[in-house]
């Protein structure tokens, strides 16, 4: 019995000159948005769309799999 993935992996960071991307680890899924808020529904809609009219178990995946989104930051170092 073949194992399918129960969530889908993502990563959101700063774009290089404004806003958000949000990319997915596993998927060619890319998108950007100018709030955080945006960016996010944006990937939402990019992962349905990639799914759309597909079979998810043959893709490796649950039906309805979680999304599991990470924000990356820029370290801060106090300063003495």
């Amino acid at each position: 019995m073949r194992h399918l993935q129960r969530t889908i992996k993502a990563v959101i960071y700063e774009g290089d000159e404004s806003g958000y991307v949000g990319s997915c680890f596993d998927l060619p899924v890319v998108t950007q948005g100018k709030t955080l808020d945006e960016v996010v529904s944006n990937l939402k809609e990019a992962i349905e769309l990639h799914f759309e009219g597909e079979d998810l178990a043959e893709m490796g995946y649950v039906e309805n799999p979680a999304i599991l989104i990470t924000y990356e930051v820029d370290a801060v170092y106090a300063r003495a």
